[in-house]
């Protein structure tokens, strides 16, 4: 798989021949230096990008070739993101937050789907705040539930603890890790942390858009 970024003298190389297979149910984190392509692989693995040579196949689907209206739907049923800014829609309360997706996606009783998400990550008693009236850890558990409320295939993490002091970075993580387990989702990670990349099964380490080693706990 290749991706390139920009048109004509502007285009940059970003991802340059990888090949990748991920079971279902791993933990994986895609470690390098600012620029190595982490972050352009997982976007891309999650159908935020699409690969300009090769494909990305989830679950039997070849998500290169869906049409834009069916990759997102495809990504808001079976795709969970975490965004390192955490991206709430600062005019909606938390429960709001959660509930859209699943109110976008049809789903049944999306308001008691988005408490049910919400009280797993501890946050039961901010149903009604604001992401301006909320720290930034607790923000981070607002995307965190809007991300797993839909029971999705795979999450993916760009930099989950990257905005946050070093406490609360770990109890984030914990909780990743955590609700990872209980929901059986295979989690890719990209961070430039070593320690949280450690806690993952399998750590594939980019340099200049490559994979240069992968190595399994």
């Amino acid at each position: 798989m290749d991706l390139t970024l920009g048109q004509d003298a502007a285009r940059v190389h970003v991802l340059k021949n990888i090949s990748l297979n991920i079971a279902q149910g791993e933990t994986v984190s895609l470690l390098g230096p600012s620029g190595s392509g982490k972050s352009t692989l997982l976007m891309t693995l999650a159908g935020l990008e699409r690969p300009d040579q090769g494909s990305v196949v989830i679950a039997g689907t070849n998500i290169s070739q869906l049409s834009e209206d069916r990759l997102a739907r495809f990504r808001g049923e079976h795709i969970g993101i975490v965004f390192q800014s955490f991206l709430l829609i600062p005019t909606m309360n938390a429960l709001e937050n959660v509930a859209i997706p699943l109110e976008l996606a049809g789903k049944p009783e999306p308001f008691q789907r988005a408490r049910e998400a919400l009280a797993s990550v501890g946050l039961s008693d901010r149903l009604t705040h604001f992401p301006k009236q909320l720290s930034g850890g607790e923000q981070q558990r607002v995307a965190i539930a809007r991300a797993l409320c839909m029971n999705p295939l795979i999450l993916a993490a760009d930099e989950p603890t990257g905005n946050l002091d070093s406490e609360t970075g770990l109890s984030i993580a914990d909780l990743i890790f955590l609700q990872q387990k209980i929901h059986k989702t295979t989690l890719i990670l990209a961070t430039h942390d070593e320690s949280l990349a450690a806690r993952c099964s399998r750590r594939l380490r980019l340099k200049s858009g490559s994979i240069i080693s992968d190595t399994r706990a």
